[in-house]
């Protein structure tokens, strides 16, 4: 398997790892691919319900992050965080390292939100004036006997422009997103093999409805780590 990196990878991708054995076990019928995708309209946007594997950990050696594989066992996406974890800074890339999402936290009086800025040049240079969205969680909600806690999210291409379109909803240790209207349409809880046994909790499944952004769905499932310091 050969990954692509950025400049500024060199020093810490000279002594990355491959835990091929964890890998083939996460998904038996593939190794990761470089083999060209067919093109759709968008390379990030779901044509059918599609799963994916969140697995919470870093192919960097001794860094903080996860990677994000399809149901074909190809790496999609990689989070490295280099310093610590729960970082104030974390940035979704691809499997080349372009960037796709900043995510950053902000403080907002007594309260702390996370916003996602797109990428769409790869780079973090300009974050102004992109799409991005803000997650704020129920400040006057109580903790519930089954961990119900939920989130609004904010959508945009500016502050001024923000509107709620989605609400992130965690019971337990599972995550659901639903969109203004109630619907469903993504959701992660953690992998079970085909025997039904589950996978450790670093290792996730994430199902997202058709004709979603599931780059967009993947940061908003960060940030919610993020939030709860589990990244």
């Amino acid at each position: 398997m050969h990954i692509y990196r950025r400049p500024y990878e060199t020093k810490a991708w000279q002594n990355r790892i491959c835990p091929a054995e964890t890998m083939v076990r996460i998904h038996p019928d593939r190794t990761t691919s470089g083999a060209a995708r067919e093109e759709t309209s968008s390379p990030y946007l779901t044509t059918e319900k599609e799963s994916f594997t969140i697995w919470m950990k870093s192919l960097v050696f001794n860094t903080n992050g996860c990677t994000v594989f399809d149901s074909n066992g190809d790496i999609i996406y990689r989070v490295d965080n280099y310093n610590s974890k729960s970082c104030r800074e974390v940035y979704l890339m691809d499997l080349h390292g372009h960037l796709l999402f900043t995510l950053r936290s902000q403080k907002f009086g007594l309260f702390k939100t996370w916003e996602g800025y797109r990428s769409p040049s790869g780079t973090s240079d300009s974050t102004t004036n992109s799409e991005y969205f803000r997650v704020k969680s129920n400040i006057f909600q109580v903790p519930s006997k089954d961990s119900y806690s939920s989130y609004r999210v904010l959508t945009g291409s500016c502050r001024k422009n923000e509107q709620y379109h989605y609400k992130m909803v965690a019971r337990g240790s599972s995550l659901e997103i639903e969109d203004i209207c109630g619907r469903v349409v993504a959701e992660v809880k953690r992998k079970q093999s085909r025997k039904g046994l589950e996978f450790g909790n670093d290792v996730l499944t994430m199902v997202v409805q058709s004709q979603i952004d599931h780059s967009f769905i993947i940061g908003l499932v960060l940030t919610h780590r993020l939030i709860n310091r589990k990244l």
